[in-house]
């Protein structure tokens, strides 16, 4: 079948991570088709790409079982209504899921059954705690984008197409951050301690992580009153944060930027970060963490029980140990925390070797991305 000569692409990115993603690939296929169109659902990063959104990426930023209930009716009618448009006016020549795999997986499946060629980006963690995911996705999809080069022999082994193409960002990213450029873009000194305090990109997440987090910077800055603090803030949040901020009173030692993550990564000697893609993005910075992570109590003994690994980290996954600690759930208490972090800057021969270990991953995933995903995504096309 012939690929057509302007495509028309339908995307859905479900959080600020995959939106990020997303918009490199498009950039990416934009230049293999100029006149391609793209449109569905996507945040402030596809929108700089070009990209129809016919819903934001922020309404689909949920995590977790109980925390998502007042907000499944939402989500399961704007899956709903997103594939009636799908398979009606607005049928497009492919669609691509970006992550999210509790809402595109669903309509994957329903498309797919309808006729639209359909490609996964970013294979659902089913070497971590989603094996139940396996069957899905053969289901859902008719190639899969992986990010990790041990992922399409895993999925082989349930005849599901597949091609590694490493990750965007290990590309963008460079090897030797700029760290004195960065914190000049923040307005920090170039000299002295910048901890990174990253509580996650999902109101959720602030709301189970902010306080603590915060807390701990207090805590830290009580013990070390020179050491400096960054926040990047999703802009939909940063009210949220900056009213925790000021009544810890810890304006003066912490700045809260709009966005601006990389540069906060790139600016810091450490950071406390939240499980999830960001803990990636600091091992490609090359920057010792602290990881953390709570929820819903009644949503983390639903998550255990799928936990095939001992890590929840994807540095600590991809070592295959845990090269950085992770505090989960009441281990996370702001003194924990805050302990644990500075114990890095108290050991600058353990931050040495596990920089060493993140440059030796960040050249593992550097391939052409956008290349590789292009030409599968043409295979697709071409049926």
């Amino acid at each position: 079948m012939p690929v057509p000569e302007s495509p028309v692409l339908a995307l859905v990115a479900g959080e600020a991570s995959g939106d990020l993603l997303a918009s490199m690939l498009l950039k990416g296929l934009r230049q293999r088709w100029p006149a391609l169109s793209a449109e569905g659902i996507g945040g402030s990063h596809l929108a700089g790409a070009g990209f129809d959104a016919w819903w934001s990426s922020d309404r689909l930023a949920v995590r977790g079982y109980v925390e998502v209930l007042p907000r499944l009716r939402e989500l399961l009618r704007i899956r709903r209504q997103l594939g009636d448009r799908l398979l009606g006016a607005d049928r497009p020549d492919v669609f691509i899921g970006v992550d999210a795999p509790d809402f595109n997986l669903d309509l994957e499946m329903r498309l797919r059954q309808g006729g639209v060629p359909t490609v996964h980006f970013v294979c659902p963690s089913i070497w971590a705690w989603r094996a139940s995911k396996a069957a899905k996705l053969k289901q859902a999809a008719d190639h899969v984008l992986c990010l990790f080069p041990f992922e399409p022999a895993l999925l082989a082994r349930h005849e599901i197409p597949a091609t590694y193409v490493g990750h965007p960002l290990a590309s963008v990213i460079p090897l030797e951050p700029d760290r004195t450029g960065a914190r000049s873009r923040l307005g920090l000194p170039p000299v002295g301690d910048v901890v990174a305090i990253l509580p996650g990109s999902r109101a959720s997440e602030i709301q189970y992580l902010g306080e603590r987090f915060l807390q701990a910077a207090d805590l830290m800055r009580r013990s070390r009153p020179g050491l400096r603090f960054v926040l990047p803030a999703m802009p939909s949040l940063k009210p949220q944060i900056d009213a925790l901020v000021a009544r810890l009173g810890l304006g003066g030692a912490l700045t809260v930027v709009s966005g601006q993550s990389h540069d906060a990564l790139a600016a810091c000697d450490v950071t406390l970060i939240a499980s999830g893609t960001a803990t990636l993005e600091a091992a490609l910075f090359k920057r010792p963490m602290v990881i953390a992570y709570n929820m819903h109590w009644l949503s983390w003994q639903m998550m255990r029980r799928k936990h095939l690994q001992p890590w929840v980290g994807l540095p600590n996954i991809l070592a295959g140990e845990f090269v950085v600690p992770e505090l989960l759930q009441e281990a996370a208490t702001a003194r924990a925390l805050a302990q644990a972090t500075l114990a890095w800057l108290d050991e600058p021969a353990r931050m040495a070797v596990v920089q060493a270990r993140f440059a030796d991953l960040h050249r593992d995933l550097r391939r052409d991305t956008v290349q590789l995903a292009t030409d599968a995504i043409e295979k697709v096309l071409a049926g």
